[in-house]
């Protein structure tokens, strides 16, 4: 039965799926086994992994094309998070009364299980992963799903589980209206994606804030209270459910929440709940934001009544997703770290800020409009060489031409580990973290990473 009070949404008649990847696939799952007529249009060729389970489970679907005949004739529209508010398409759905909904407001309905959902423009991926590690570790029957693993509708339709962790971005936020988080997490909000916000930072932050929408007293609202766009947000956002900062500012003034104490220990503290005490020496992800990280992490475990032993463990021995400052080798006494993952400005400052001088920095591709002002002191106590990959990087040599000795281009990814070998010494490392977007010369920030880790392992 449907998970809401109201059916907000048709619970029968035809459904169309706008975008054919691990969410539409899921979704059109989930609302086969719901009795729905189903029907999936994709502009681009489908992976053929998601056209053979489309085949097998029996579900129309069209590539290449949205044929509009067979789309705005919908009771209900499940849209992709990659296709943008202003797509023709998705302009003349606005002013029909089809409802237009995400993937994950649409899985919610079907499920009695608790949601943590984790957002923020950096760390969400480690924080939902580590997590959800807790939770395992814990014998909790939880999954994880949203912009990371499989697919929540799938999820949802064919192995349920009693506790889900979501990561959700600002994109799949937007289309979520009647969706209640019973643990909500905001990370951190810094500029991001803004051409999809008409470069309008309080409609970005506004987005962010979707994830205390609907929830009740007897949620969490777990958030960073050393963040100036979060604070300024709060103003605007009220929600009735617990609040839970979290903070490496503020010390022991916190009576409710997360925060550092003088001898270095993480503290946390729920009303009705067993304190949690751990040295931040002990934590398996080190440097400033993996403590954010792992006060979120914590605390939403605490929410759940997770015992202290078993979250100690888990934050002991968490080791960190593909992609996201990721140990790939030690080669001649240079350490090499794959942080493809790092699309923004914002996260290049996290994986700076995690490692020792001297660093040779492997930086560039799509740039988003990016602001590398912030990165401009790190750079020059840090970086002994940037070495750009990409098609454009005149920005990047405009902005640190003075900071650090070197900067070259580099025509291949295996170009740049090479030119980065010769440059580091023993002890330096080796730091992919592009600040951009990939798909200038890779598919995905995926096969950047892998085209990386290849390139280190051939040296």
């Amino acid at each position: 039965m449907p998970n809401i009070e109201h059916s907000y949404y048709p619970q029968s008649g035809r459904v169309v799926i706008l975008g054919g990847g691990e969410s539409g696939v899921g979704a059109a799952i989930l609302a086969k086994d719901q009795g729905f007529d189903v029907f999936v249009s994709d502009m681009a060729i489908l992976a053929d992994h998601f056209k053979a389970t489309l085949t097998q489970e029996a579900i129309a679907f069209e590539e290449g094309q949205h044929t509009e005949a067979a789309i705005l004739n919908a009771d209900l529209v499940i849209k992709s998070p990659g296709i943008p508010e202003k797509a023709p398409l998705i302009q003349q759905l606005r002013k029909t009364s089809i409802p237009v909904i995400s993937e994950i407001e649409f899985a919610a309905q079907y499920t009695d299980a608790t949601l943590c959902c984790i957002t923020g423009s950096n760390g969400k991926s480690t924080t939902t992963m580590l997590t959800y590690e807790i939770f395992r570790h814990a014998g909790v029957n939880v999954g994880v799903a949203g912009n990371i693993g499989q697919s929540f509708a799938l999820q949802v339709a064919r192995e349920p589980r009693e506790v889900y962790v979501l990561e959700l971005s600002s994109f799949m936020l937007d289309d979520m209206h009647h969706f209640r988080a019973h643990i909500a997490i905001l990370l951190n909000i810094t500029p991001d994606h803004l051409d999809r916000y008409n470069y309008d930072m309080d409609a970005y932050v506004d987005s962010k804030f979707r994830i205390i929408q609907n929830q009740q007293a007897a949620d969490y609202f777990i958030y960073c209270a050393d963040d100036e766009e979060i604070a300024k947000g709060l103003k605007r956002h009220k929600t009735l459910a617990m609040p839970l900062p979290f903070t490496q500012q503020q010390h022991s003034t916190l009576e409710q929440g997360a925060f550092i104490d003088e001898q270095r220990n993480l503290i946390i503290n729920i009303p009705k709940r067993e304190p949690f005490t751990m040295s931040i020496e002990e934590l398996s992800l080190q440097g400033k934001h993996n403590v954010y990280n792992n006060s979120a992490a914590g605390l939403a475990a605490k929410a759940q009544q997770l015992r202290n032993s078993v979250m100690k463990e888990s934050m002991q021995s968490y080791v960190n997703i593909a992609h996201r400052l990721e140990h790939v080798a030690c080669i001649g006494g240079v350490t090499y770290i794959n942080d493809s993952k790092a699309t923004n400005v914002n996260s290049v400052w996290y994986a700076l800020e995690s490692f020792s001088p001297d660093i040779v920095l492997i930086m560039g591709g799509v740039d988003k409009g990016n602001d590398y002002d912030m990165l401009r002191d790190l750079v020059k106590s840090k970086v002994k060489a940037i070495i750009c990959i990409g098609k454009h990087n005149g920005r990047i040599h405009e902005a640190f031409e003075s900071d650090t000795e070197v900067i070259v281009n580099s025509a291949s990814m295996g170009d740049a580990v090479e030119i980065a070998s010769h440059i580091a010494k023993k002890g330096d490392t080796v730091l992919l973290s592009p600040a951009c977007a990939s798909f200038d010369w890779f598919k995905n920030y995926e096969d950047r990473g892998d085209q990386f880790k290849d390139a280190v392992m051939a040296l």
